[in-house]
């Protein structure tokens, strides 16, 4: 525990260093300016940075300028680990991270990686950019985060070396690789194969030697990752879409007034469909690719059989989840 409150010092030191060589705290063309920081650890083309660059360019429109913000993107300032701390220490602004992380402040918001949660896109993130994806932001509370808008990070499916998979059925045996998460192992034994939990890292070389049959994950990430080349079999299903976070700091935030508040959270809903839009170029993209590199798509139009299959999960996070399952997907 010291080593790792050491460590967060050192981290905040160097972020202050390059946060000062970067752009400072304000514009020195303007005293009027005050330039905040946001932390994004993809790279300067990737959907989540267009996104966060659209939201600075919106803040500083809504704002007549009085605010920027300074994209750092390429995991400048960190991993998403970092970021976090240093947001909650004040010493970065805002950042973008996965839904996953937050868990660890919010028990409620980890109910997004429920499979199968949503049954139509438009109508999720009709439901995410609204009243109860804000309520669901506003469990961070006490957590020194102020979350903001949920962005796209695309829906997980499986892909194989094997065979196929059209049903359940088809996955009973096969050895997937998964997070090292509770729930991502229920998800993949309830549906009959073995869970395997693996560093993303190894999952490549796993595929080739066998140690794994195969892996979950969206079209980017398995275009990426180059695995589509060693696991041919994609089922797109779609068990699961946990999105991002787009959040500020705290220490940040009680130094606006109402107003630049109410600003800062149209700008960050407003960039949600810039972001998705890039999101959604890039999958067709990746998907594209793979296809022409000879992976074979099964695309999977009725879920109710696969919906079914992980009712034990359901049944297991009921007492923790059913209260936001029934206000995510209710009509």
């Amino acid at each position: 525990m010291l080593k790792r409150k050491t460590f967060s010092i050192l981290l905040f030191l160097i972020v202050f260093a390059i946060i000062l060589t970067g752009c400072g705290t304000s514009d020195a063309s303007s005293d009027e300016t005050t330039t905040l920081v946001l932390a994004e650890n993809q790279s300067e083309d990737y959907p989540t940075t267009v996104g966060a660059k659209e939201f600075a360019r919106l803040v500083e429109e809504k704002t007549d300028g009085r605010y920027k913000i300074k994209v750092y993107s390429g995991g400048q300032l960190g991993d998403e680990k970092d970021v976090l701390e240093l947001a909650q220490l004040g010493a970065v602004d805002f950042a973008r991270v996965n839904t996953i992380p937050l868990t660890e402040f919010s028990d409620d918001i980890g109910v997004l990686a429920m499979p199968f949660l949503f049954e139509e896109e438009e109508k999720k993130w009709e439901i995410l950019n609204g009243d109860v994806g804000r309520e669901l932001l506003d469990t961070l509370e006490g957590s020194n985060l102020v979350g903001l808008s949920f962005y796209d990070s695309g829906e997980r499916s499986f892909y194989n070396t094997i065979r196929p998979i059209e049903t359940p059925e088809d996955m009973k045996g096969m050895k997937i690789r998964v997070q090292a998460s509770e729930m991502a192992i229920d998800i993949v034994e309830a549906l009959g194969a073995s869970a395997t939990p693996m560093e993303y890292g190894e999952v490549y070389s796993g595929l080739q030697t066998g140690i794994i049959d195969g892996g979950e994950n969206n079209f980017p990430s398995y275009y990426t990752s180059g695995h589509y080349n060693v696991a041919p079999y994609f089922t797109v299903n779609g068990y699961q879409d946990v999105p991002e976070v787009l959040l500020g700091s705290e220490d940040m935030w009680k130094t606006l007034n109402s107003d630049d508040k109410e600003a800062f959270r149209e700008a960050a809903l407003e960039s949600v469909d810039v972001q998705r839009e890039s999101w959604a170029e890039l999958t067709a993209e990746a998907k594209q690719v793979v296809v022409e590199a000879g992976s074979e798509l099964v695309e999977i139009d009725d879920i109710t059989p696969w919906r079914k299959a992980v009712q034990p999960v359901y049944d297991k996070y009921e007492d923790r989840y059913d209260e936001w399952i029934e206000k995510l997907t209710r009509d």
